[in-house]
């Protein structure tokens, strides 16, 4: 039996179904592919809404002041608005849904799973969440992702001679790539511009790579398009001189970034997983782990730097210190500014190294991204050493 809803329903989906044609068409005439509008669109949306957000929340934060104040491991000395990443969410979820909507359809708990670390971000920023409840909130966000959307890591690749997982242990693996990602990201969030521009480099080499794997990737390419959209219109404020203009992006924002970076990164190491589904191309890059570990490289080899410092000088690896990477640039005596360049710059080069020894064997593909992102962790603290002995 046919009820009023489904009717409705159906007028809907006819009325959406007329509206797209007509815009195809219009476009079609202009000479404009339906992708690349949706692409430029996507950024320039995402990053006006992000840029016209922005002062309003400075205003408020000021007034209500919630500010991030100076602690024993920050870089700043004033107090300043951290809730620059709500800008950002707004950004990313009004112009993901619209532009790239074909995810959400994809991949059900995605714009659900966005809103509950929103939540818990905003959370954190204003009255700091305990560790426990912030982790609880992240295996909650993570496992609705990759049991619920079916987003997750399938098969090794032949890395450490692995290659199918178990379903159950590719579960629970996910589910840690997942939280360590979304935490690696909130580590390196520590200076103006460093994690607010390597997401924008991530989200380009991640949307050339899925460009480059055919149309039937493109959603994936908008995405990574509004995301550098929005993390472009909060830089502005990020890297201001000016203190009434300067923001963070705050736990909301890291966490956010980190987020949707590890759903990028496992969404491209799947697709070189033949499933054999109709109309799919086929590919097959046996590096792919490989790959996305080195576009991924600075908050996966800090984080894991900051630990073993911490574990070797007999105290708890969740302990907060001054050990990052871009703590020891900045002792060199190197601006924000600076620091954030050379880093991106040095991890920019180790991607270059992986992408040309792409067909290299798997395992020592992995081996040479960690030993070059090591280098990369310890040099400055070399170079500190070197200059406090002259």
């Amino acid at each position: 039996m046919v009820t009023a809803e489904d009717l409705h329903q159906k007028d809907i989906k006819m009325l959406y179904g007329n509206t797209m044609n007509e815009i195809k068409g219009l476009l079609a005439q202009l000479g404009i592919p339906l992708f690349y509008a949706k692409l430029g669109l996507g950024m320039l949306f995402s990053f006006l809404i992000t840029f016209f957000s922005i002062p309003t929340i400075v205003k408020i934060s000021r007034r209500k002041n919630l500010m991030d104040e100076p602690g024993t491991r920050s870089s700043h000395l004033r107090k300043i608005p951290n809730l620059g990443g709500i800008a950002m969410f707004y950004s990313l979820s009004v112009c993901a849904s619209i532009f790239a909507f074909e995810l959400f359809e994809l991949y059900k708990f995605l714009f659900a799973s966005l809103v509950i670390l929103l939540y818990v971000g905003v959370m954190d920023d204003i009255v700091i969440m305990r560790a426990y409840k912030k982790l609880l909130a992240q295996i909650v966000v993570t496992s609705l992702m990759v049991i619920g959307s079916d987003v997750r890591i399938r098969s090794f690749f032949g890395l450490f001679g692995v290659y199918e997982l178990n379903y159950y242990f590719s579960i629970l693996f996910s589910i840690f790539t997942f939280i360590v990602l979304i935490n690696a990201f909130n580590l390196i969030d520590g200076i103006d511009g460093l994690a607010g521009g390597y997401s924008m480099i991530c989200s380009a080499l991640f949307g050339i790579s899925y460009f480059r794997l055919g149309a039937y990737n493109y959603p994936l390419v908008v995405l990574s398009g509004v995301i550098i959209g929005a993390v472009t219109g909060f830089l502005y404020y990020n890297l201001s001189n000016y203190r009434k203009h300067k923001a963070f992006m705050g736990d909301t924002g890291s966490m956010i970034l980190g987020f949707l970076l590890a759903f990028t990164a496992i969404c491209f190491i799947d697709i070189f997983i033949d499933k054999e589904l109709p109309d799919v191309p086929r590919y097959y890059l046996q590096s792919a782990p490989a790959i996305a570990m080195a576009i991924l490289i600075l908050p996966i080899i800090d984080t894991l730097n900051v630990f073993i410092i911490r574990v070797v000088k007999g105290k708890s690896p969740f302990q907060a210190d001054k050990n990052h990477i871009h703590h020891s640039l900045l002792e060199l005596g190197l601006t924000h500014r600076r620091s954030t360049f050379y880093i991106i710059v040095y991890y920019l080069f180790i991607v270059s190294v992986a992408y040309y020894f792409r067909h290299m064997n798997v395992n020592l593909l992995l081996l040479l991204v960690m030993i070059l992102g090591f280098i990369g962790a310890y040099l400055p603290k070399l170079l500190l050493i070197i200059k406090e002995k002259k």
